[in-house]
C-alpha cells in the first residue's frame, strides 16, 4: 500500500470510527453561531452579545471568566456585550469553545481519576500555551486566546478513547504499564493502529472546528509534518512538554510526553527558556480557578 493510500485508509477508518459512536457529544449551537457570524467582517459586538444572550448558562459561564484573575482585568465586568467589547470577539469565540468542550466531556462518571488528571494537564497545556504565545508575540505571530482554547483540547482523542471506547483505553493503560518505555502514543498505536492525535484531528474536522485547530491537534507529537495549523502544532508541542513537566498535579507523566526536536529549533529557544516556563506555568496554574471549577476539577 502506498503512503497516500495508506493515509486515506487511516483518514476513512477514523472517520468511521467517530460516525459509530453514539452519544458523542457535539458543539453548542451557540458556538456553531458565533463561528459563523465570526467568518463575516461586517459582524458586529452586538451580534455576537445577542446569540450568547440566547443562552444564559454560556454568558453566565464567560462574564465569569471574564471576571476572573485568567484575564486580571482592573474593573468588574457586568453584561455580556461589555464582556465581548473588553476582551474581544476571537477571545469570546475561543472562550466559548473551552467552555463547551468542558461542558461536553465533563458528564462522564467513568474513570473519574483519569478524567481529571486530563483535565488538569489539559489545562495546564493551555496555560502554558498562552504564555508561550504572548512571549513570541513579536516574533513568531500566536494569538493568546486560540492559543489557550487550543491547548484545552490538543488531547481530546484521549478523551474519545476514554469516554466511549473503554475497552481499547484499558488495553493501552495495560500496555503501558507493561512497557514503562513507551508513551502513550505508541501504546495507542500498538492497540490500535492509530493515536489519540489522528483521532481528535477527525473529531475537530467533523466539528467543522477550523483547520489550524485540527491540524495543531493532530499534529501536535510531530509538528514537523507537513500540516495546516500555521504553526501552532509547534506552540501545542512546545506546552504540552512543559504541562508534562512542569505540572506538579502530572505526577505520572499522563503521556510521558517527549519535545520534538524541531521545536526548541523552530522557537530557537535552549534548555533554560524550558525551566523557566516551568516556573511560570505554575504561577498561571494558582491563577486558573475558575476554569478549574467549570471543568469540575478543583
Amino acid at each position: 500500500m502506498t503512503t497516500t493510500s495508506a493515509v486515506t485508509s487511516l483518514e476513512n477508518r477514523l472517520k468511521q470510527i467517530i460516525s459509530n459512536i453514539r452519544n458523542l457529544p457535539t458543539p453548542p449551537i451557540v458556538f456553531e453561531q458565533i463561528q459563523k457570524v465570526l467568518n463575516n467582517p461586517e459582524t458586529s459586538v452586538a451580534d455576537v452579545a445577542a446569540i450568547l444572550s440566547e443562552d444564559p448558562a454560556m454568558s453566565v459561564k464567560v462574564l465569569r471568566l471574564t471576571n476572573s484573575a485568567f484575564y486580571g482585568l482592573s474593573r468588574e465586568i457586568d453584561s455580556v456585550n461589555h464582556a465581548v467589547m473588553i476582551i474581544g470577539l476571537e477571545a469570546v469565540k475561543n472562550l466559548v469553545l473551552s467552555a463547551s468542550v468542558l461542558s461536553m466531556f465533563k458528564s462522564n462518571k467513568d474513570n473519574k481519576d483519569y478524567h481529571e488528571r486530563f483535565w488538569r494537564h489539559s489545562l495546564a497545556s493551555a496555560l502554558a500555551a498562552r504564555v508561550i504565545a504572548r512571549d513570541f508575540k513579536g516574533g513568531k505571530a500566536f494569538n493568546p486566546d486560540p492559543a489557550f482554547s487550543t491547548g484545552l483540547i490538543h488531547d481530546i482523542g484521549k478523551m474519545i478513547i476514554c469516554c466511549f471506547m473503554p475497552g481499547e483505553h484499558t488495553q493501552v493503560m495495560e500496555y503501558m504499564e507493561s512497557h514503562p518505555e513507551s508513551s502513550q502514543m505508541q501504546a495507542e498505536i500498538a492497540i490500535m493502529g492509530f493515536n489519540h492525535a489522528q483521532l481528535g484531528r477527525q473529531l475537530a474536522v467533523t466539528w467543522k472546528l477550523p483547520d489550524r485547530l485540527a491540524d495543531a491537534i493532530g499534529y501536535h507529537h510531530t509538528p514537523g509534518m507537513e500540516n495546516n495549523s500555521d504553526d501552532f502544532a509547534y506552540l501545542i508541542n512546545l506546552a504540552d512538554y512543559v504541562a508534562h513537566n512542569g505540572h506538579p498535579a502530572d505526577v505520572d507523566g499522563l503521556a510521558r510526553a517527549k519535545i520534538d526536536p524541531g521545536t526548541m529549533e523552530f522557537f530557537n529557544i535552549e534548555e533554560e527558556y524550558v525551566e523557566q516556563l516551568k516556573s511560570r506555568l505554575i504561577e498561571e496554574y494558582m491563577k486558573a480557578e475558575t476554569f478549574m471549577k467549570i471543568a469540575g476539577i478543583n
